[in-house]
């Protein structure tokens, strides 16, 4: 897994985008260049007695390896970050208290007292990767830090970006490409259009992403609906991939256009995370079912 730095800590937030304001971070953080792929999911299922499933694409592109992994839930994502950090030595970022991979979490509070933390009660303190939160995803996918301003779309620019199969033209995207005499699916999550500002992949287009924040952006009931963000392949418009764009899901919902990808917290260069088949598994994961596909936007 490869990070980006995303530097310029105390950048001013989008007073345009949505939500809004969004994107001021006033610390320096990683974030994964590629989405999550089948891949990452497939060797760590390899290693577990209990599976993540991923939503079958076979009637939308294929189940290539390098393909973004979807069908899988904010809970389960949420795990295998967890799962990231136990097995390198750390501490969960998420909180949960039952067994079953798509349960939901539990908030951290004043009683945890090395994870709590009053203003995001969803991730823990000591954590060094997490879902990215709503003001992560923006600056990463939005901000231009050599201008500092931020662009409408996560491609560097306020022109519409152009629709593309795959590829990593700049200012390209994967969307626009649906119906049933053309069902192709997302793009190798390494072929998923142009760079952001900070060099970032597939931010436009290929699958929605989740963000760690809740719908209400307080993170203060752990069965909120979670904000997903940046549209998908089959969106017939570009609007999806506006900053002013985001829908909200149910944590437990596994959606086959739905990927997401990890921050990085760590104080020094972001590190790379080795293959999970050569890390000590940690942590636990499930079956999940794959749910009729439901978009909300804003």
């Amino acid at each position: 897994m490869e990070f980006v730095t995303i530097g310029n800590p105390g950048n001013a937030a989008d007073e345009n985008g949505y939500p809004r304001p969004a994107g001021a971070v006033g610390y320096t953080y990683g974030i994964g260049k590629f989405e999550v792929s089948r891949d990452m999911i497939t060797k760590f299922n390899a290693s577990q007695s209990l599976k993540i499933t991923l939503a079958d694409l076979n009637l939308y592109g294929g189940n290539g390896m390098k393909k973004p992994a979807t069908g899988v839930s904010w809970n389960e994502a949420a795990r295998f970050v967890n799962w990231l950090n136990t097995s390198t030595g750390g501490f969960a970022a998420y909180k949960f208290t039952t067994s079953g991979v798509n349960d939901n979490m539990v908030l951290w509070t004043a009683s945890d007292i090395e994870d709590f933390d009053v203003s995001n009660p969803y991730r823990s303190k000591r954590a060094m990767y997490v879902l990215p939160s709503y003001d992560e995803f923006h600056k990463a996918a939005y901000y231009d830090p050599l201008n500092q301003l931020y662009y409408v779309f996560p491609t560097g620019s306020n022109s519409r970006p152009t629709a593309v199969i795959s590829g990593t033209t700049q200012g390209s995207a994967i969307y626009e490409y649906s119906g049933e005499a053309n069902p192709l699916g997302p793009a190798d999550v390494d072929s998923a259009g142009g760079l952001s500002p900070y060099g970032v992949m597939g931010f436009g287009g290929n699958v929605w992403e989740w963000e760690e924040s809740s719908s209400e952006l307080m993170n203060s009931n752990a069965t909120s609906r979670r904000g997903i963000r940046s549209g998908d392949w089959d969106d017939s418009s570009f609007h999806a991939l506006k900053s002013s764009n985001r829908g909200t899901i149910e944590p437990g919902n596994q959606l086959y256009d739905i990927g997401f990808r990890v921050v990085t917290l760590s104080s020094s260069a972001p590190p790379a995370v080795p293959e999970p088949s050569m890390m000590v598994i940690g942590t636990l994961f499930g079956l999940g079912g794959l749910a009729a596909k439901r978009r909300m936007k804003k």
